[in-house]
């Protein structure tokens, strides 16, 4: 029997507690694989009223998951209020997501889904990483650079090649080496995750109109034309740079498989815009599959029954599909 997927239930007072029960729910009808959550088991109670099982090992969770969502519960989170983060929670949130990635990397659990945390309240703990997907990098050994964050919905795909820096920030941040490194380990993932042999990664430009031959800008010309060379030369299919505003309509994203774009709010803007409550975010470049879905903890609506799990569906379904294919491949 396949080992099951381990999701991390996130900031007990968001919003991640009701959706993962709200997926379990559904799993019949999302066609969902065997998953068990790590976290508060009172976080789920506190906001649903449906069936949960503890358990105390990941093997449990094939055994329990037709009648009840199995919990993995760590040390307690304290009180836990839905719409009121604390630094208890916060460790909870934590302790989750380190016994959840420590499962996957064992074998345990076959795919990582990493539940919405408030970076706010990690900070006040000690967390120093950006995010959740520099953390679960450095668990696996790898380099936070050298993990790729992907957003993908149903017919796009994007990758901000930088994150969370200020925009005045990037141009500095951009070299050649970085791109082509972004590049190469997306096209890997496209072909390992998604079963994408041959895929087609297209790349934005940095400056309005991709910099109209270098008259508002030389990114373009001095940085992003030149890392698609060396892809091209790798034998990827790369291409661009293109003007960001034309990249995005139907006609477009039918041409490639991956956008790659300079900055954050450049790829986030047209995923959230088209697949704001089932976008993605899949982790390339790691060991393991993980995969979260793409929003916060939306502390304003925990506790009161409207968190749509469309996201986490989409997350958790991502994750099982992705750890078949990485494991026919290996085969």
């Amino acid at each position: 029997m396949l080992a099951p997927l381990a999701i991390s239930m996130g900031d007990p007072a968001g919003i991640g507690p009701e959706i993962i029960a709200k997926a379990w729910a559904q799993r019949v009808a999302a066609g969902l694989p065997a998953f068990f959550a790590t976290g508060d088991a009172r976080a789920v109670a506190a906001v649903w009223d449906g069936p949960i099982e503890p358990i105390s090992h990941p093997e449990d969770a094939n055994r329990v998951f037709e009648t009840a969502l199995p919990v993995l519960t760590v040390e307690d989170g304290g009180e836990i209020v839905p719409g009121i983060p604390d630094v208890e929670g916060a460790r909870c949130a934590l302790r989750a997501l380190e016994l959840a990635a420590g499962l996957v990397r064992s074998g345990a659990a076959r795919a990582l889904v990493t539940g919405p945390v408030s970076k706010a309240q990690l900070y006040q703990i000690g967390f120093n990483h950006p995010g959740q997907t520099e953390f679960v990098a450095e668990r696996c050994g790898i380099a936070g650079e050298n993990a790729v964050m992907m957003l993908a919905g149903p017919d796009l795909r994007v990758v901000p090649i930088t994150t969370h820096v200020p925009l005045a920030a990037v141009s500095d941040l951009l070299s050649v080496d970085l791109l082509v490194s972004k590049g190469r380990a997306t096209a890997r993932g496209l072909a390992r995750n998604f079963g994408i042999l041959n895929p087609r990664i297209a790349f934005a430009g940095f400056n309005p109109h991709a910099g109209e031959s270098g008259a508002i800008g030389r990114e373009e010309i001095d940085l992003i034309a030149p890392a698609i060379e060396i892809l091209r030369a790798d034998g990827i299919d790369a291409t661009g740079p293109f003007a960001a505003d034309t990249m995005f309509h139907a006609r477009a994203r039918a041409t490639y498989d991956a956008a790659m774009c300079c900055y954050h709010d450049q790829a986030l803007i047209p995923i959230k815009t088209l697949y704001f409550d089932s976008g993605v975010n899949i982790t390339l470049g790691l060991p393991i599959v993980r995969t979260s879905p793409d929003h916060g903890t939306a502390f304003d609506i925990a506790g009161k029954n409207i968190a749509e799990p469309g996201a986490t569906i989409a997350a958790i379904r991502l994750a099982g599909e992705a750890a078949e294919r990485r494991a026919a491949a290996d085969a």
